[in-house]
């Protein structure tokens, strides 16, 4: 399992070989790239600012991605978080799953997102044309997890 937490960009390309690197099994891989969207509920965005908790944040997700693991059938599992200040159209999050079955793939991938949203420490405040504002939590993430929540 790999997790990062970084302030740079990250290359999708590079981190799905690493993620496949000497797994000659991989039947499948999945993954998820979250970007800053320009559009918000209050407007247009310019920019994002993510802040974490250094240390507990990635072992929360090095958590989420262990219970992954634990869920399903995987080869792999890789989460990479950018933190600071992103523009519109940024790459934010990375997570990607190898298995050897594509259902795995899918449902794990699906839940590290889902679960990621409501448990790791990150907190986001939007640019826009009113100014600065913290996002707050939304009502749709917690739904998505407890979904998991019943399997």
């Amino acid at each position: 399992m790999a997790v990062r937490v970084q302030t740079g960009d990250f290359d999708v390309s590079a981190e799905l070989a690493r993620l496949r690197a000497g797994h000659r099994d991989t039947g499948a891989v999945v993954a998820f790239v979250g970007t800053v969207r320009e559009l918000s509920g209050c407007g247009g965005v310019s920019a994002l600012e993510l802040e974490y908790y250094p240390g507990m944040t990635e072992a929360a997700l090095q958590d989420i991605a262990a219970e992954a693991g634990q869920r399903w059938s995987l080869i792999d599992v890789a989460i990479v978080h950018r933190v600071g200040l992103l523009g519109a159209s940024e790459q934010i999050v990375l997570a990607a799953v190898a298995a050897r079955h594509r259902g795995d793939a899918f449902a794990a991938c699906e839940f590290v997102m889902d679960i990621l949203k409501t448990r790791a420490p990150f907190w986001k405040k939007e640019t826009t044309p009113g100014g600065m504002r913290w996002v707050d939590a939304r009502a749709s993430d917690d739904a998505a997890a407890a979904r998991w929540a019943l399997q």
